[in-house]
């Protein structure tokens, strides 16, 4: 069987030992960092590029960097929350002490988008900053820190993909990912990760850059919000068919692990969370491209 082995890559970048404590930089923590920083100096290069606007750019450069605060504190505690509320909160129930050991892993992007979307209106409401403008600097760059996270998850060999026998799988270690495997040959994965960092990272970004650079998109307020919720869901709504679902769905019963089923057929809880996203997107970017542009 033709495969790929899993990289000898570390999960940390390095670690330090100060007495008893060991301190180390995971290559999660810095995607987050890289993430957020590259995300606030993108917004900032542009609301100072006045070609892009039609009018005045919607906030100032000290404006986005208080901004960043607020945005650490919304995917933070949104992508917790999330996570508790979506995935596992029986067993969050069972034990409620587990919600505080985030180093434990489990975060969600559908609940740290809500995090941000919430953190975002209380904002502009706060710094008297048009909503839809700033909604579409944000998704400008949000792009960036799904190109990094995914990967990140890569490296971590965490949320890996179903079995498959096509010759770019991948031969991910730990037992829960080789559980699918025969005394002589390792279990194959579909390196979802990578999927979801190329659909919903690489390319999302370079449409929306495209759009706003060379099309002029700004014009339309709202309109690349609606496009990158829309670009989002179909993409995770994609690679939940090749993306392993979470052990707490999978049953005998249910050994595709669909969070919402009928005789067989059903969703992943991926897919249901990205079904709102992508309405939700096909709603306002009609709205924003019906809108005459602003001059």
């Amino acid at each position: 069987m033709t495969y790929i082995p899993f990289p000898d890559i570390s999960p940390e970048i390095f670690a330090i030992d100060i007495g008893p404590v060991t301190l180390a930089l995971r290559w999660y923590a810095l995607a987050y960092i890289v993430g957020l920083i590259a995300g606030w100096k993108l917004i900032v290069r542009m609301i100072t590029t006045p070609r892009l606007w039609p009018g005045a750019a919607p906030a100032r450069p000290e404006q986005i960097e208080r901004l960043l605060t607020w945005v650490i504190v919304g995917v933070i505690l949104g992508g917790r929350v999330g996570y508790v509320l979506f995935y596992d909160l029986a067993g969050f129930a069972i034990d409620p002490a587990r919600i505080l050991r985030v180093w434990e892993g489990g975060m969600s992007f559908h609940g740290g988008f809500l995090g941000v979307v919430v953190v975002g209106i209380l904002f502009c409401r706060r710094e008297n900053i048009p909503m839809l403008p700033m909604a579409d600097l944000m998704a400008a760059v949000a792009p960036i820190g799904l190109l990094l996270g995914r990967i990140a998850n890569f490296i971590n060999a965490e949320l890996w993909g179903r079995p498959t026998t096509l010759p770019w799988g991948v031969a991910f270690p730990g037992d829960a990912a080789q559980s699918c495997a025969t005394a002589d040959l390792p279990c194959i994965r579909h390196p979802s990760q990578l999927y979801e960092a190329g659909l919903e990272g690489l390319l999302l970004l370079v449409l929306l850059t495209y759009l706003i650079w060379r099309r002029g998109w700004f014009r339309f307020p709202g309109a690349i919000a609606g496009l990158f919720f829309i670009g989002y869901g179909a993409a995770r709504f994609f690679v939940e068919f090749f993306r392993q679902p979470d052990a707490q769905f999978v049953t005998a019963e249910n050994p595709l692990g669909l969070y919402l089923q009928l005789g067989g057929v059903g969703l992943t809880a991926g897919q249901l969370l990205s079904l709102p996203m992508i309405i939700a997107g096909l709603w306002v970017l009609a709205r924003a491209r019906q809108t005459p542009p602003q001059a």
